[in-house]
C-alpha cells in the first residue's frame, strides 16, 4: 500500500479529512434534531452524514475507511453539502478521492523567472517573496529579507517558511498573531499533501516539525486546509516596531504551485512610515538583522 507524505496509507488522508468535518458541524447546523441527548463524540453520526448524502451507512463508513474505490463526483458533490463544506474544503475533498491519487507523481525543482527576479528586485519600496512547493521561499526581495529573514544567506532546505515561523525565535516575536500565522501555514501544507500525497521533501517537513513542536503536531491532526489570497497581518519588528500590513498573494499564470506574496502598508499611515524607514535601513546594510 503506497504512503502519503506524512508516512500514513494513501487513503487514509481521506478518511481523516472526512471525519475532522463531521466533528465540526452540530446536527442543528446540518438541519437535524438533535433528540438523542448528550453525544460521545462531537459532530455528526456517521448515520446521520449518510442520511443527508443519500447514500447508505456501509457506504459511507467504507469512504471514510478510505475503502471506496472511484467515487463518483455526484456522491462527492452531495457528502460536501452535508458537511456543508466551504469551495476550498470541497476541492479538497474532491482530490483527497482523485483516482491516480494514489499513484506517486514527480515534483519538478521550482526556479524563478529571470523577469519575475528583476520584478522583485525593482520593488524597493514593497516587501515581496515569492513561496513554492510545501512553503518553500523560492525568492525574496531586499525589502522583504529586512522584514521577515535573509532566507538566501540560509542552507536550501531551511528557505522555507513553514521551518521559519515554527523553529525561529525571530519569526515568534514578529508575528503579533504568531497562532494564526501559524495555524495558516499548517493547513497550507495539507493543501499541498492531498495533491502531493507521496512527496519526501513534505514529509520531512512534517516529521521534523511534528517532532519539534507540539503546536505543529496538535495543528496537523485537526486536518484543516488553507489557501492564501489577501488580508491583514500584524508585525512587531525589532527596528521599526509596530506595523499593520496588508498581504496580496498572486498564483502565478505560468506555474500555479508559485504564489507571489506582496506586502503593502496604507499610505501616509504609521505603518507606512515604519515601512519606508525599515526600507532605508535595509538599503544601507546588506542585511538588516532580527
Amino acid at each position: 500500500m503506497n504512503d502519503t507524505s506524512d508516512g500514513r496509507p494513501a487513503q487514509a488522508e481521506l478518511g481523516e479529512f472526512l471525519r475532522s468535518r463531521r466533528a465540526r458541524i452540530t446536527p442543528e447546523q446540518a438541519g437535524l434534531p438533535d433528540r438523542a441527548g448528550a453525544r460521545r463524540v462531537p459532530g455528526l453520526r456517521r448515520e446521520e452524514v449518510a442520511r443527508l448524502a443519500g447514500v447508505s451507512v456501509d457506504y459511507y463508513i467504507r469512504l471514510e475507511r478510505g475503502r471506496a474505490a472511484n467515487v463518483s463526483e455526484a456522491v462527492l458533490a452531495a457528502v460536501a453539502r452535508a458537511l456543508s463544506l466551504n469551495d476550498l474544503e470541497r476541492r479538497h475533498l474532491f482530490t483527497l478521492a482523485a483516482p491516480g491519487r494514489s499513484r506517486p507523481r514527480p515534483l519538478p525543482r521550482q526556479k524563478v523567472r529571470p523577469g519575475l527576479r528583476r520584478l522583485l528586485d525593482a520593488l524597493t519600496d514593497t516587501p515581496a517573496i515569492v513561496l513554492g512547493h510545501r512553503t518553500d521561499v523560492l525568492a525574496v526581495n531586499d525589502l522583504g529579507r529586512a522584514l521577515f529573514a535573509d532566507f538566501e544567506a540560509r542552507p536550501r532546505r531551511d528557505r522555507n517558511m513553514a521551518r521559519f515561523i515554527f523553529l525561529d525565535e525571530a519569526a515568534r516575536g514578529l508575528y503579533v498573531d504568531w497562532d494564526d500565522a501559524a495555524r495558516g501555514i499548517v493547513a497550507t501544507l495539507h493543501l499541498h499533501a492531498g495533491a502531493y500525497p507521496h512527496d519526501p521533501l513534505l514529509a520531512e517537513l512534517v516529521g521534523e516539525l511534528s517532532v519539534r513542536d507540539d503546536d505543529f503536531r496538535r495543528w496537523w491532526a485537526d486536518n484543516d486546509v488553507y489557501q492564501r489570497t489577501h488580508g491583514i497581518k500584524r508585525y512587531h519588528h525589532p527596528l521599526v516596531g509596530d506595523l499593520v500590513l496588508g498581504y496580496e498573494a498572486v498564483i502565478l499564470a505560468d506555474d500555479p504551485e508559485q504564489l507571489l506574496g506582496l506586502i503593502t502598508a496604507e499610505r501616509g499611515s504609521p505603518s507606512d512610515d515604519a515601512l519606508r524607514l525599515l526600507a532605508t535601513l535595509s538599503a544601507g546594510s546588506d542585511a538588516v538583522p532580527h
